[in-house]
């Protein structure tokens, strides 16, 4: 009989969260987690659960899931496996410890902004605690398995699409230390080579990459390091941002975040040292000199991403874990990866210093490429401008539309009106031949280049090339001219439904 993980009973407040556990017992508590006792994933059930589950809840409305029993590799496990953990602005919310939560998400996006929004100090640096080591026992090495007895395989992990290439560890934090460059906490995916045999993908200029050929420049064969599944949230958000420079440690923005220091212990068998709370961690040595084939993979846009002809790998030497430790699958291309507020945060503030008429800037998690942009337009070629600025200093984006302050950038049907009602595509289009673009972008025939479209979508000027005059906006014109209207709707919104299912006509 599947042993059932525990739902705790959490107060009514919120994070943020010593540890990942914490932070899905919350999940509960608000409704925001759905329990499925078993899935057969050697059929790709949980895998066409998450499209079934996005495509009709939406990203902000679909819950996380967590699976108590689930059948991977021509096996069934008993270990827990969560998908979709950080479903929409409420879960972040939660996890960074907004006062009062709902499920409002577009309340939930501007509360946490503006609580994150607080802590961010105007040179643009976060608060900073540095991690502190524990002592005693830590609940993620109360079980230890060392060399041979340290067996991949007694995990579920899941081959995501009948694509890839094998099974992936594809929420997994890698800890890398350098006696030089310090601390790097970085995401990558890594594939399940054989029993003891991982792979390590971190790209050529990532920071991962940089500390594995200083090392490799001072002569070491190999560089210690810990793939760490289930750390808390602000952690695993932090090591998915591009919010640190080479050498900054993480951990340090994550301590100032939570506002306690990130909790370590030193490794059984690499001298690593990773967050004392969380779930499990695989420990291991990667050769600096030595690479194999790796992949493919199916990617954040949804597509299959290439084989890679050379990659990194690392050879396990121990795995430790809680008692029956709970595993979290990304499902890429499917659901929300990672808590996004902090780099959101970072952006906004970064561009109104050089955007100062600037109102809103969103990023939808359903439309990887595309930046919403909102300004207070002022003088011709506002939009533009704006528009501009976006597309040379954000690498992911590939469409921007620029809109006036009254579009909410929220709602979709806003912004499709504003295209359909505001925008000229001649003048208010501008083309980039190319540039330097996100690299796994599947439309781009070479990485790392792209070309890019801003669409100003401000109501024209004439100088501009606009009418001379616009006509006014009918629904701000009843709300100026009968103010009292909508407040009438909303008291008697109760009543107008009162029949509703009874074959009334």
């Amino acid at each position: 009989m599947t042993a059932r993980p525990a739902a705790k009973s959490v107060p009514a407040g919120t994070g943020p969260y010593r540890s990942f556990r914490e932070y899905v017992d919350a999940l509960d508590h608000y409704g925001l987690l759905l329990r499925i006792s078993d899935m057969d994933q050697d059929r790709y059930e949980a895998t066409g659960f998450a499209y079934r589950l996005i495509g009709e809840k939406g990203f902000q409305s679909a819950p996380a899931f967590l699976i108590e029993r689930i059948r991977s590799g021509g096996r069934w496990h008993d270990i827990p496996v969560l998908g979709n953990v950080y479903p929409g602005w409420a879960a972040e919310a939660l996890a960074f410890g907004v006062p009062r939560v709902t499920l409002d998400q577009r309340a939930m996006f501007r509360a946490a902004r503006e609580h994150l929004g607080r802590l961010l100090g105007s040179d643009g640096r976060w608060p900073r605690l540095p991690p502190v080591h524990i002592r005693g026992a830590a609940p993620v090495q109360a079980i230890v398995k060392r060399d041979a007895d340290a067996d991949l395989f007694d995990y579920p992990w899941l081959r995501t699409n009948p694509g890839d290439a094998g099974a992936y560890i594809t929420a997994g934090t890698v800890f890398i230390e350098d006696p030089e460059l310090g601390r790097n906490v970085a995401t990558y995916r890594c594939q399940v080579k054989d029993s003891r045999r991982i792979g390590v993908n971190c790209e050529v200029g990532q920071h991962g990459w940089s500390f594995i050929q200083s090392a490799r420049k001072r002569g070491a064969t190999s560089v210690p390091a810990a793939v760490v599944l289930g750390a808390d949230p602000i952690t695993f958000a932090i090591g998915t941002s591009k919010l640190t420079g080479l050498g900054e440690d993480e951990l340090e923005i994550a301590g100032g975040l939570m506002g306690q220091p990130v909790e370590l212990v030193r490794g059984v068998s690499q001298p690593v040292s990773v967050p004392a709370h969380a779930e499990l961690v695989i420990e291991g040595e990667i050769p600096t000199g030595e690479g194999e084939e790796e992949g493919p993979y199916g990617e954040v846009y949804g597509y299959m991403g290439l084989k890679k002809p050379w990659n990194f790998f690392m050879r396990v030497t121990a795995i430790t874990h809680r008692p029956q430790p709970w595993l979290t699958n990304a499902f890429a291309g499917i659901t929300k990866l990672t808590l996004g507020m902090p780099q959101a945060v970072a952006n906004f503030a970064h561009y109104r210093k050089i955007i100062p008429n600037l109102f809103d800037l969103y990023r939808p998690v359903e439309t990887i490429g595309v930046v919403l942009v909102s300004i207070d337009k002022r003088m011709p070629g506002d939009g533009m401008v704006a528009g501009q600025q976006i597309a040379a200093g954000d690498l992911f984006s590939k469409t921007i539309i620029v809109v006036d302050k009254d579009i909410d950038l929220h709602d979709k049907d806003q912004i499709f009106h504003a295209l359909g009602t505001r925008w000229q595509p001649n003048p208010g289009s501008l083309l980039i031949p190319q540039t330097r673009g996100f690299p796994l972008d599947p439309s781009a025939p070479t990485r790392w280049v792209t070309s890019k479209m801003v669409i100003d979508a401000t109501r024209q000027l004439p100088t501009e090339g606009g009418p001379d005059k616009w006509p006014a906006v009918s629904r701000v014109l009843l709300e100026e001219q009968s103010p009292e209207t909508m407040a009438l709707v909303d008291e008697r919104w109760p009543s107008y439904w009162k029949n509703r299912g009874h074959g009334s006509a």
